[in-house]
Parts: C-alpha cells; sequence; structure tokens
C-alpha cells in the first residue's frame, strides 16, 4: 500500500487557514512576490492594520503555509518551500493565480511598494512618508 501525500490533521489545519478571505489574499502576495516579504509591505498592500496582518501571518506560519527569516530589523515571509513543490501546492497556485477583483488591486499596491526597496530588501517600513508616496501615485 502506498503511504499518503499528506496526513489529515496537516491538510485540515491548511484548509482551516486558507478559510478566511485575508489570509488568502496574503496567500497570492506571496506567490505573486516569489521572494519574502515584510510585514509593512504586506499592511501596504492590504491596506490592513499591522495587528490584522500579522495576527493572519501567524496562523499562516502555524498551519506550515508560510515561514518566517529574519533578515536585520525586518522579518521576511515566504511560502514554506516543501508546500510548494507538492500537488497541493501546485493547485494551490493554479487557484490563486487565477482570481481576479480585489486581488489584482492588492498586486498592484505591492509591485509599488517593491518598487521603494533597496537591494532587495525593505528599507521604509511604518513610514506616513511611504503612504503619501502612495497616495501621490494615485492621484496621478
Amino acid at each position: 500500500m502506498q503511504s499518503p501525500l499528506y496526513e489529515i490533521t496537516e491538510l485540515s489545519n491548511t484548509f482551516k487557514a486558507l478559510s478566511d478571505e485575508t489570509r488568502v489574499r496574503i496567500v497570492r502576495l506571496l506567490l505573486h512576490a516569489q521572494s519574502g516579504l515584510c510585514v509593512c509591505e504586506l499592511v501596504s498592500a492590504l491596506q490592513l492594520p499591522q495587528y490584522q496582518v500579522s495576527r493572519h501571518l501567524s496562523v499562516l506560519k502555524s498551519s506550515g503555509i508560510a515561514t518566517v527569516e529574519r533578515r536585520g530589523t525586518w522579518s521576511y515571509y515566504g511560502l514554506e518551500p516543501s508546500l510548494v513543490d507538492t500537488p497541493l501546492g501546485t493547485s494551490l497556485y493554479d487557484i490563486l493565480s487565477n482570481i481576479t477583483g480585489e486581488f489584482a488591486d492588492d498586486t498592484v499596491r505591492l509591485d509599488k511598494r517593491l518598487s521603494l526597496r533597496s537591494g532587495g530588501l525593505c528599507v521604509v517600513g511604518f513610514s506616513d512618508t511611504v503612504v503619501a508616496h502612495e497616495n501621490a501615485g494615485e492621484n496621478s
């Protein structure tokens, strides 16, 4: 008998973590970026308070969907590499890549925010100047 690819508890935890719209939006942004994102970049893209984004990231991390890597002052969140290369990860990628609507606005805001990086890393943090910069871009 062939061993199962997933434990039922692991699979159940993954689907529970993805049962929230904000967490789906975060996973979609992590897929879009294809590199680690700091909390402040996700806050800008999602237009949600930092504490809320951090709480959702904690759920994604504890469910095994997201990982965190500390680099200097910032923590960068990404997708768990072992998940990405599985049939489940491939299916999630296919599904999330084809969702439109609010996700398109999230990715536009994220791309704007990522353009502020220096050397591929976030150097801005949570700043009123970032909000002013992002709002100025929307008014042009």
